[in-house]
């Protein structure tokens, strides 16, 4: 058994720049990944999670806390403000110890940021349920 640390993208958007928006973003985004890969705490190396500037009322790691990654080391920065670029986004890179193929992996692009990965974002369909109050944005 050889076990990789393989890299799971996420992104989100959030409705509006406020704490419960963002943790609830950020909730569903990693429950889906989590439904999606198997991903468990234990396995988990590290996530680093970011905002656009336009996000800034609460870490998005804070929701990584609440689903029991209290061991993981956990890190959350800005994204870079370029021109067009899509707003009020949260991005995850979660670095997960697995035996899985990279071609078995499932990112994560939900709401607003299927548009940045339409082809993550159609394969998604049978690991996720958007919750009735999520925004298709």
């Amino acid at each position: 058994m050889t076990i990789w640390c393989r890299g799971v993208r996420g992104a989100t958007t959030c409705d509006e720049n406020s704490r419960e928006a963002i943790l609830a973003a950020t909730r569903e985004m990693l429950q889906t990944m989590i439904t999606a890969n198997g991903l468990r705490p234990d396995d988990i190396a590290s996530a680093f999670f970011t905002t656009t500037p336009d996000l800034n009322a609460e870490f998005p790691a804070v929701a990584a806390r609440e689903l029991g990654w209290l061991d993981t080391a956990l890190m959350c920065g800005h994204e870079m403000t370029v021109s067009g670029s899509l707003p009020r986004c949260v991005r995850v890179l979660v670095h997960w110890n697995t035996e899985r193929q990279s071609s078995e992996i499932v990112h994560v692009y939900l709401r607003g940021a299927g548009n940045l990965r339409p082809e993550h974002a159609a394969r998604l369909a049978a690991f996720h349920t958007p919750p009735e109050s999520a925004s298709a944005e």
